[in-house]
């Protein structure tokens, strides 16, 4: 399994790409951060944040998917 480190480096690339390139996906980023924990003091392991790039990342091929002219 990717490390936390190298989980957030991929994080970090898939939003900044998203934000240049699909600016009508941006909307999305806060709702899509819900999946991460939610509490007090949350504690974001490797897990988590796989879970997130992997929602990301689909969020982005479904809407290619879509708009196959982009």
């Amino acid at each position: 399994m990717e490390t936390k480190k190298e989980l957030t480096e991929k994080i970090l690339k898939i939003t900044v790409l998203i934000q240049e390139r699909y600016p009508q996906l941006s909307k999305y980023l806060s709702e899509v951060q819900e999946t991460l924990p939610a509490f007090e003091h949350p504690e974001v392991d490797a897990e988590a944040l796989a879970k997130y790039y992997q929602t990301l990342e689909e969020m982005l091929k479904d809407y290619l998917e879509q708009h196959p002219e982009l």
